[in-house]
């Protein structure tokens, strides 16, 4: 089955159209039209081979939203028609531990939506970047969301687990405080979610510009990090802090605004690491300095109907299929609030 999708054949070359094939549904597959694919960070690293590894031809994407159209013989999840989501995972060894309690984004044998081992053409996964994706049904998420919000629901499939999975972890709720480091495209969706979640939440931000975007993202303060005052009050404070900032930058900074037992889970991923933090600052008070990687399946379905229940969807900017170059480059310089999403339709036209 030969589709349109948009990626790039070498790590020099941009992102443009170009054809892929897809398999044919197996017993167990979804065959799903997609609707919006989200432009996540890791999308331009992987595609720009700034991360190892990349397999050419590369077709990014993990944050799928779309309508099934066939199901396998086998298949009983999903039915023709559904409104699904693909996020991150496609693949796992449904066998392990870490599958068998739903924790599938930790399984060794965890395969990405795109840049993974596959037996189909070309030998590895194409992403979302594309008309069409075939997937186990197990890795096919529910969407409850009115359909006008379907856009804007694409990113919770990265950017939505991605906060939710160390928020519920971490245990964010009524009687917490919870700092939010970074008002991006992770940080904006952790702002909503732990709001939503009933914390006490505290978002941070190098730009004094950023702070009624922070509050009208639902934070109940805003701090200015590079303000020494400000960060003096927050001293031994939170109970958690969830850190999306993807650049190296000062961890002990932040380290100490946390209470004894509080904990600072990182999920940006910086091209070069943090300077160390000094063990003092973790020793002195038994903090934890922890990091998460998106979620499982099952937590992913739960953070859908979660955001459902709640209202919450991302907030984007929709951009064309032949606009993602200059999307990279406006995403380079935070020039976007608060994720790009792609218009799956455009890539036909």
């Amino acid at each position: 089955m030969i589709i349109l999708a948009y990626g790039a054949p070498a790590a020099d070359q941009p992102v443009s159209r170009m054809e892929i094939t897809r398999r044919a549904p197996g017993p167990h597959d979804v065959k799903i039209e997609i609707l919006y694919c989200g432009i996540c960070h890791s999308d331009l690293h992987q595609v720009r081979s700034e991360w190892a590894g990349t397999l050419y031809p590369c077709v990014p994407g993990h944050e799928i939203v779309g309508r099934v159209a066939t199901v396998g013989s086998h298949v009983t999840a999903h039915k023709p028609g559904d409104l699904v989501g693909v996020g991150c995972i496609v693949d796992s060894c449904q066998s392990c531990a870490d599958c068998d309690e739903g924790l599938e984004n930790y399984c060794d044998g965890m395969v990405g939506t795109y840049n993974g081992p596959s037996a189909d053409a070309p030998g590895h996964t194409l992403g979302g970047y594309s008309q069409q994706v075939v997937v186990h049904e197990r890795y096919a998420l529910k969407i409850t969301h009115p359909e006008d919000q379907l856009a804007a629901v694409a990113p919770l499939l990265c950017a939505g687990i991605t906060t939710y999975s160390p928020l519920r972890h971490w245990g964010a709720g009524p009687g917490k405080k919870v700092g939010v480091v970074g008002i991006g495209g992770l940080g904006h969706m952790g702002v909503k979610l732990a709001h939503a979640m009933g914390a006490h939440v505290v978002a941070f931000t190098t730009s004094e510009s950023k702070r009624a975007d922070a509050l009208a993202l639902g934070a109940d303060e805003v701090v200015v990090s590079r303000n020494p005052d400000e960060m003096a009050a927050q001293a031994k404070s939170f109970d958690f802090i969830l850190n999306t900032v993807a650049a190296p930058h000062d961890l002990d900074a932040f380290l100490a605004l946390l209470k004894r037992d509080g904990t600072m889970a990182l999920v940006g991923a910086p091209a070069t690491p943090h300077p160390s933090p000094n063990v003092f600052n973790l020793i002195m008070k038994r903090r934890g300095l922890a990091g998460s990687m998106i979620g499982g399946i099952p937590e992913t379905q739960e953070m859908l109907d979660f955001c459902a229940a709640h209202g919450i969807v991302a907030d984007i900017e929709m951009i064309r299929a032949d606009q993602i170059e200059p999307a990279y480059e406006r995403m380079l310089k935070g020039d976007v609030k608060y994720r790009f999403v792609m218009d799956i339709a455009t890539i036909a036209a």
